[in-house]
Order: C-alpha cells, then structure tokens, then sequence
C-alpha cells in the first residue's frame, strides 16, 4: 500500500516518460479474452501507458469469472507486472534526476501514446530516442512548524488539472467495461487516502491551499467517458473520501496549541479511527490485487460500516468548526472574556500582546466540546453504532478534562493552561491584598465558574465542584493538605458509576476541613464574641473609661486629634484589671482610626449608589473620594479598625469590617449624644439659675419648657439606643451563635450539620444587614431624619451654657443685690461669687428693658428648638409605621416608645403630605 502512496506523490504522473524503456515483456491481457471474442482488440493500437493503466488490472467484466485453467498464470502474470511497475517507477525517477541538470528544449511536442506490444512471438519495434522531459516537475518540500506536533508538514501536492496534456490518461471512453471498472477500483483505493486519482480529481472550487476548503473536505468529480452504473456508485463512494481528507486536515488543526486538552484528545482519538480506517483501506488493495471476483460493487459494500463512522465523525467535526468560526465567514461575536484577562495578564508578565495566532474570538474548548458530544449521543441514542462510537470519543476527549476536575477536586489546584476548565482562576488576585480590599475580590472572584463551559454532566454539581476547590486550596495554603500525595482511584471518565460519589465525597471532606480549620484551630467564635465587644460597646465599661480619659483629645478638630496617644489609651483601658476585655485574647488586634467623613454622608453616599433600598447588598465604596467634614471633631470621626489572620479573614472580611464600622460608628454617635444631654440634665439640676425659683412666671415656664424638651430629647436617644442593642443587635446575634453551635454539631436540631462554609460566610453578613437595617441605617430617608433630629439635640445640648447666661440675665431676681426669698444662703453666697468673676457691663436703666428683650428672644429661640425636634420626630414615626408595615415589623415596638417623646404636642398625630416630604 506504502508503494502505491509514493508511486502517486513521488511522480506517478511523471512515470510515462520512459514507458518503453522497459526490459522485459509486459503481459497485455487481451490473449486472455477468447472467450469473449477471437479477434484482437482494436485498441492495441493505442494502449494507455504503463503508469496509468496497471496490465494486471485488465480483467474480465464485473461477475464473469475466468477460466479455471489460466488463473494460475494469469496471477504469475500479475505478479510479474507489479514488480515491473515497480521497477518503471524507479527508472522513471532517476531519469528525472537526469534530466534536471540539462537545459530545457525550446519547443517539443506532446508525447503521443506509445503503441502496445505485439505479443512475444513478435519482434519489438527498434526503440525511438527518449523524447525530452516535461517541464512540470512537482516537487515535495516541508511546511513550517505550527503548535500541533504530530499535524503533516508535508507541502500539499499540485492538482492533477495542472499536469501537461502528455500525462493525461487515456480517455475513459476509449475503454472497455472490464479496464474501466480495474481503473475506477484503483482511483478510489487513492481517493480514499486523500489523493487525486487518474480519472477521479478535485473539484474545480476546491482549493487545496485554502485551510477553510480542506476542513470541509473536497468534492471529487469523475471524468467524462465512465459507464452510468459504475458511476452511481463511485459517486456514492466518494463522499467517504470528502470526509477522510476533512478529518485530517481537522485533526491537525484542531490539535494546535490554543484549542486546549480536550479538543487534543478528541483529535488523539479520531486519528485511531483514521488508522483503523487506513488499514481497511489497505485491506481492499489487497483483495482487489489478489481476488479475481472482487468488484466495484463488493467494494462499495465493504465501505458501507465505515463510511457510516466516518460521516459520524465528520458531522460532530463540522459542528466544532462551526462553533470556532472556521468554516463560515468570522462573525464579529464578542471576545472571550477569559482570553481577555489572560492577554492583560501576559502583558502584565511581559508578554507577547496575542498567545499563539489566535484572534482574541471564543474557542470551542473545554467543557463547550464535552457538551457537544453529549448531546450528539443523547441524540443519536438509537444508532447502535453511533452510540459505541460517540461514547468512545466522549470517553477518551474527556479524560484530560477529568483529570484537572480531579486534581482541583483532591488538591485544591487548577492545572489549566488552555482555560477550558469550568473554574476559573484569577492569579492577580492573592491573598496578601484582603488588608485592603474592600471587595473581598479574593474569596469571590480569585475563583469563578464560567457559566457558559459547563459540562452537562457537571451541571447539576458545579457549585459543589466550585466550593470543593475553593475550600481544599484555603486549607492547603494554611499547610493542611498534602499536595504531594496522589490521590488513588479515582473516575477517569463521566461515564465511570463512582463520578458523582466522587464530587460529593470530596466536598464533604474540604468542607469539613475548612470548618475544623475555622472554628477549631482560628476560634471563630470567639473571634466574633471580641467584635462584639469592641464595635458593639458589650460591656460598655471600658468604653466609658476611655471617653472619659480621651474627651481632651476627641473635643479637637479630626486633623488636630492624636491617633497614638488615643491608641496608648486604649490599650491601657483594654489591659485594666477586672474589665471583660482585659481576658480577651485578641485585644492586640484592635487599632484606633479617625474617619474625616461623617457618618451620615458615608451611609448616604453608600445608599445612593447601591441601591439597598431596592434590596442590593450594602457594599462600601472606598474607591472613589467623598467629601470630608469641615466641622469634624474627634468624638464624630472616632471609630475602630480590627484585623485578623488568614484564613479568618475570608470571614471577617474587610466588606464585613466595615459594617461593624458603620454599626460602632451610629452607637457612638447615641452615646456621645446622650453623655451630651446628660451633661446639660447636671446643669440644671446644680446650676443656680436654674434651681432657683424665680418671682417672675414667666422665666419659670420657660426653664420648664426647656427641661421638657431636654426630658424629650433624652427619651428620645436613649430609647434609639435600648431599641439598636437588646432588640435589633443582641437577637440577631444569639441567632448567629445558634448557628455556629449547630454547624459545630453542639445543638441538636436546631440546624444543619453539615452547613458549608459560605453558607456561613453568608450568615455572617446577614447579621451584620439584618443589624445596619434594623438600625435603620439602610434606608436613605430614615437617614436623613436621623440626621435632623440629633442635629437638633446636639446644638441644643451645646448651646446650654449660652441659655445659663440669658437665663441670668433675664431674672429680675438675680439682678439686683437683695436675696431673692426663695434662695438659700449658700445658694445665694454661691450665685455672688460667680456673678462678681464677670464683668457688669450693663447699665441699671435699662434692665427691665433689657430683661423683657432677652426674655423674648428666649421664648422664641425655645419654640423653634420644640416645633424642630417636634416636627422631625413625627415625621420619623410617620415613616417607621410606614416601613414597619411594609419592610421590617420590628419597628413597631420603636414607634410606640418614641410617640411618648411626642405626646402633648401639636405636631402628635399623622402628618400632612407637605410635613412628610420634607
């Protein structure tokens, strides 16, 4: 068989230039037709030449078989002749070695069919002078390398069209049924393996050199002259060879570097059908050289089984080249995503700008490829011989696959060099940046699934595969893995009945890893238990302790405020004897901050953009700059950082950091308020302008306004207070223990055991949430509510020491020198003393002028502080009835303790339209 693919490649057109050159006598053949009849054939006068037409080819018709007496010299004959025709070739090649070194002749004529020989009883014709070479002399050379090593680099050879006319066949017309019938064989035995034949060539639209017209296979056409039955059934033999040449030319294109493993191996498989498929090939030569009955007609029934696997393969390959855009024109779909960020990744390592020679488009690769043949066989499923066939390309193209599901599976690593596996490693991204993400881009986005390259089979379980690797590689960075142990009987194939236990079995145990890892050598909880009682003021004793050692340095200015000596002070407050804190193990972990941003601006900024009223998650937003506070002090800017080890710090993330911000940070803000008006309840209840009774009615109705309006105040604040900590955070807290307990497996139902670890993660910021909203920090409106009403409070609370001198300034009691009656003697001795450290300024003429004035404007100062405070609280219940009823219902028990503050009131009741918008 190897003989006859050089005879064609290496110059079988050539072979006829020195065709009478042979020594010994060729059997014609035409001796053996007595039967048929006993004159000699005509055509001996022009016989094709020896290259062309092989004489032991020249049987008889298709299904008459010969004499008994003659086929055993008849056979000798054939015999004779192949090594002859062996032999022609080599002379005809070396001839044309010969003939290159001389020059060309200027003009020649086209060589005429020599004439056939007379039988041996005739003496030959004297030998004619060797006419001149021709000039078309196809040459065989090598193809650059491409990234798929085992694709053919040999050139392409020219089309039989572009042949001279003298190494044209002899017209199939001029042939006997017999002669036809042995070429046609012949022709296709080369058909098959790709080449042209004598009398079968390409197509005139096929180009050879375009890649495109190669991977959908050429079209053959048979040259005129041939007998109609023989031609129905070449012409149904040849779609065949139009998918062997396609096949090849797929798997070497499909095998280069860029298309990943999987399309490696479906191409490593379809060429083992290739060869099985070359083989029977070379099993037909072999019966059409030795069985005298073998026919077209048996041929085209021996090819029947494999042209049905070959237009298998053919199809499945055809609809791979559609999905990679190699056989209709590119469209201009979008790009890979991950080819993308592989480019900027290579680029960011030095890189070229493309990998290999592909144009940033989607390749079908990976589990696209496992999916395909996946539905062909659902497809096909009642094809027994399809279905033995596609499910042993599904077998052996996912092997590679597997083995990387495997190995991401048991070690926590992705060996994916082609991106073809569905998850999807981002390497930028490395633990080593979790102090400063924001975005916890390392647990959410260093591994991804790629939705649209899933496996069908994989489908159902692709987050078990997702969270199996993700937790496996957390506990092999923390050194509990062994990376060098391989792991031993596993699944090699989708098809294997252990694949799902095998998911299933290696999430359970990466899981249950992690979790030990968690709870048991980090302390998780007890980590949690320390956040609570830094960011949540539980206890709130050693919090107390350092407000008042820090209140010097937290009254200046945020940029005039002393972050180390605040930071000297808290640690000398955590490590005080008798306090809870001082046990916690992990009070080195806590650090003092000043935020230049005020609270409100940060959760309405932070509101405004995410939408968390349209129930998005709250996501702090660090990358772009807000504006900083001008009036900021230190007790406003205060709040608390905290850091903590990998791997906790997948769950006290940086994301989650910064809501215990947000929570600490509105806290402190009630309690600096309510240390604020209780400051002001010690100034009225010791200051003598205020304790005093005065003889004037109307200066005591005012200072019983005010105190009313400080009481107000103070219930106000302190029920916010009591409603954010023992009935919106302790609840929520005591449910996340519960849950940790039950995922440690120390509470009996109350949970599932076998919780993961994101679903902890998740509990985790469902807290803290649950807490922001319940906190009513979430919601844009109830923000800037809050925002007015404290505002409010505040300069109320800092204004008292100006109402203490108006107030003095407006009792006629205290003007004069004369005790009041209602004034003790230490009181008044008291009130003397401070009254003579000021300077008198005021004239007695016009004090009662000066009293009624001042009296006044207090009044007046007084009302708008109540119609403010008034206003805004009923528009803050208006509103927490309104989400109570439709969002959170605990806020109902808020509403009914803050409408006390209001009662009495004209602003108690519902509000207008126009009070509630605003």
């Amino acid at each position: 068989m190897s003989s006859r693919v050089s005879n064609y490649s290496g110059g079988r057109t050539n072979g006829t230039s020195d065709n009478d050159s042979n020594p010994r006598p060729r059997a014609t053949g035409h001796s053996h037709h007595g039967s048929r009849s006993s004159q000699p054939d005509p055509r001996t006068a022009r016989s094709p030449p020896s290259a062309f037409i092989n004489p032991a080819h020249k049987r008889t018709a298709s299904g008459n078989p010969r004499p008994a007496s003659k086929s055993f010299e008849e056979r000798r004959t054939e015999r004779t002749t192949i090594t002859t025709k062996e032999k022609l070739v080599a002379r005809a090649k070396s001839v044309e070695r010969r003939s290159k070194d001389a020059p060309p002749p200027e003009k020649w004529k086209p060589k005429e069919p020599p004439k056939s020989r007379q039988p041996e009883t005739k003496l030959r014709e004297p030998v004619k002078p060797e006419p001149p070479p021709a000039t078309w002399e196809p040459i065989a050379s090598l193809t650059p390398h491409t990234t798929a090593p085992l694709a053919i680099r040999v050139s392409i050879p020219p089309p039989a069209s572009d042949a001279p006319l003298s190494l044209q066949p002899q017209p199939l017309h001029e042939l006997s049924l017999e002669a036809q019938e042995a070429a046609i064989i012949e022709d296709l035995l080369f058909v098959f393996m790709g080449y042209e034949g004598q009398y079968i060539r390409y197509d005139y639209s096929y180009d050879p050199d375009e890649e495109r017209d190669r991977l959908a296979g050429p079209d053959f056409k048979v040259l005129p002259g041939l007998d109609p039955s023989l031609q129905d059934l070449t012409m149904s033999m040849l779609k065949m060879a139009t998918h062997y040449s396609a096949l090849e030319t797929f798997v070497d294109v499909q095998s280069r570097d860029e298309f990943g493993a999987v399309n490696h191996a479906l191409c490593a498989a379809i060429r083992k059908f290739l060869q099985d498929y070359l083989i029977m090939v070379a099993q037909l030569e072999t019966q059409f050289l030795t069985n005298d009955t073998f026919t077209l007609h048996l041929l085209n029934v021996h090819t029947l089984p494999t042209s049905q696997m070959m237009d298998q393969l053919y199809s499945l390959a055809h609809e791979l080249l559609k999905r990679n855009a190699l056989l209709d024109d590119e469209s201009s779909e979008d790009s890979d995503p991950d080819d993308i960020e592989n480019i900027l990744e290579n680029l960011k390592r030095g890189g070229d700008l493309m990998p290999g020679n592909m144009t940033g488009k989607k390749v079908c690769k990976g589990g696209i490829v496992i999916g395909l043949i996946t539905k062909r066989l659902e497809t096909m499923s009642g094809d027994p011989a399809a279905r033995s066939l596609l499910t042993s390309l599904l077998r052996d193209a996912s092997r590679p696959y597997m083995a990387m599901l495997n190995e991401w599976l048991h070690h926590g690593e992705i060996g994916d060099p082609h991106s073809e596996f569905l998850v999807k490693e981002q390497k930028s991204i490395r633990r080593d940046r979790l102090e400063q993400d924001y975005t916890d881009d390392y647990w959410e986005r260093r591994y991804t699934i790629r939705e649209h390259d899933i496996p069908p089979q994989l489908q159902g379980v692709k987050d078990k595969v997702l969270l199996a690797g993700k937790y496996l590689n957390v506990v092999r960075e923390c050194g509990g893995v062994d990376v060098s142990k391989v792991t031993q009987d596993v699944p090699k194939s989708f098809d294997d009945p252990r694949f799902l236990d095998n998911v299933n079995n290696a999430y359970a145990y990466a899981n249950e890893s992690l979790m030990k890892l968690l709870l048991t050598t980090h302390a998780l909880p007890t980590r949690l238990r320390s956040l609570k009682h830094y960011f949540f003021l539980d206890p709130s004793d050693y919090f107390t302790y350092f407000m008042e050692l820090s209140s010097s340095e937290l009254r200046k200015p945020v940029k005039s405020v002393n972050v180390v000596k605040l930071q000297s002070l808290l640690d000398l407050v955590l490590r005080q004897p008798g306090s809870i804190v001082s046990l916690d193990p992990f009070k080195e972990d806590v650090h003092v901050e000043m935020n230049e941003v005020g609270l409100i601006k940060m959760l309405q900024r932070v509101v405004n953009i995410t939408g968390i009223e349209q129930g998005e998650m709250l996501q702090p937003l660090s990358n772009q700059p807000i504006e900083n506070d001008k009036n900021a002090v230190g007790f406003t800017s205060l709040q608390l950082d905290y850091t903590v080890p990998f791997p906790v710090s997948l769950v006290i993330s940086r994301k989650t950091v910064w809501r215990y911000q947000a929570l600490f940070r509105y806290l402190l803000s009630l309690r600096y308020l309510e240390s604020q008006l209780s400051t002001t309840w010690q100034t009225h209840n010791t200051g003598v302008v205020w304790c005093h009774k005065s003889s004037v009615r109307r200066v005591e109705i005012w200072k019983r306004r005010v105190w009313t309006l400080r009481a107000r105040m103070i219930v106000f604040v302190q029920q916010l207070l009591y409603f954010c900590t023992l009935e919106v955070i302790e609840p929520n807290w005591q449910s996340l223990m519960a849950r940790l307990k039950a995922k440690d497996g120390s509470i009996d139902g109350s949970g599932k055991p076998d919780r993961t670890v994101d679903e902890l993660m998740q509990d985790h910021v469902d807290f803290l949430d649950t807490c922001l909203k319940g906190c009513m920090l979430t919601n844009g409106k109830l923000i800037r509510i809050h925002s007015k009403l404290m505002q409010t409070c505040t300069v109320f609370a800092a204004h008292m020491n100006w109402l203490s001198r108006e107030l003095e300034k407006s009792d006629p009691d205290l003007l004069g020198p004369i005790k009041p009656p209602n004034m003790t003697d230490k009181e008044w001795k008291r009130f003397q003393t401070m009254k003579s450290q000021k300077s008198q300024s005021d004239s007695g003429n016009s004090t009662l002028q000066d009293e009624e004035a001042r009296l006044n404007q207090l009044f007046e100062i007084i009302k708008n502080w109540e119609k403010n405070f008034s206003r805004h609280l009923q528009i803050l219940l208006d509103a927490l009835n309104h989400y109570a009823a439709t969002e959170t219902v605990v806020l109902l028990s808020l509403c009914a303790r803050l409408a006390t503050a209001n009662q009495g009131t004209e602003y108690a009741g519902l509000r207008t339209e126009e009070d509630a918008s605003t």
